[in-house]
């Protein structure tokens, strides 16, 4: 910002303009608004703003103000005409205009696509990188069937990121593996809305419904199967048996079948089952992404 040829009382309010919004810009990111005490759209967006602040205060999300009467120098630098006007800087450089977003869930979504390209300094990012090497520690010993023991590591990073809804998927999937589904489904159902709906909630939840099928003798149903291949009733308890027994590729080969036969039966119950035994497994694993061509195979073929 040029200082050449201006008054003591610009020279203050560009030195102020530094101190509260460009220096903290070096490292987190400052929504700064334009505003004044006449401006009615301004009283309007403030407490807006004021709530996304504090909710976004942890992840390195500041909010400043600018009066445009009193700072005239800076709303001319940053070529202001109307108001309100929102920008995010970051690192000193304006980086979104926000100002056609006025509701919280418009800002937030802004900011959260932001908050993914910039790197943004905040206790949220510090934490984060705490805990992602400990949950890649968590993901391996599940894998490599130790439940009990992701449980354990899982439970420990919990207690450093309570909120964090990863960690809790992931102790959720540790607990049904260790065949402890009450308390899975304890810790499921206690999240909060918002965390619920993250993918990595909603794997656990599709784990715990797949281990909650019942292990049941289905020898009855093989035999109806015998007689009748379009006996779906029965197809549908076999495969649910098997998936209960841990025999996944018998259970996607008999739901495969169903669908085959008939795509709608039963409101979709075999493509939803089988949907269900692949978000267990998640979206990376590689027998899901091979069972998920298989399902478009029959599925448009």
């Amino acid at each position: 910002m040029a200082t050449l040829g201006i008054s003591e009382a610009e020279r203050e309010a560009i030195a102020r303009f530094e101190r509260d919004v460009i220096n903290p810009s070096m490292t987190q990111l400052v929504v700064l608004q334009f505003t004044a005490e006449w401006c009615g759209p301004c009283k309007q967006l403030s407490p807006i703003l004021d709530k996304v602040a504090t909710d976004y205060a942890d992840k390195g999300v500041a909010l400043r103000r600018i009066d445009v009467d009193q700072e005239k120098m800076v709303a001319a630098q940053f070529r202001i005409q109307s108001i309100p006007t929102v920008y995010a800087l970051f690192q000193g450089q304006p980086v979104a205009d926000l100002t056609n977003y006025r509701s919280e869930g418009q800002i937030k979504s802004a900011l959260d696509q932001l908050l993914g390209q910039l790197p943004v300094q905040g206790e949220a990012q510090e934490l984060k990188a705490q805990i992602e090497p400990l949950l890649e520690m968590g993901e391996q010993v599940l894998s490599e069937g130790d439940a009990d023991r992701a449980a354990s590591i899982f439970a420990q990073i919990r207690d450093m990121a309570p909120e964090d809804p990863e960690v809790a998927g992931g102790l959720g999937r540790a607990l049904v593996g260790a065949g402890k589904t009450d308390e899975a489904r304890a810790l499921l159902d206690s999240l909060d809305a918002e965390i619920a709906k993250h993918p990595a909630v909603a794997r656990a939840r599709a784990a715990l419904e797949v281990a909650a099928a019942p292990v049941a003798d289905v020898s009855v149903e093989e035999a109806r199967l015998a007689a009748n291949p379009d006996d779906h009733e029965a197809r549908f308890a076999i495969a649910n048996a098997k998936m209960a027994s841990g025999d996944r590729d018998g259970a996607v080969d008999d739901l495969l079948e169903i669908i085959g036969r008939d795509k709608e039966w039963n409101e979709g119950a075999a493509r939803t089952r089988f949907l269900q035994l692949l978000e267990a497994a998640g979206l990376e694993d590689p027998w899901g992404r091979a069972q998920r061509r298989r399902l478009s195979a029959v599925l448009f073929t």
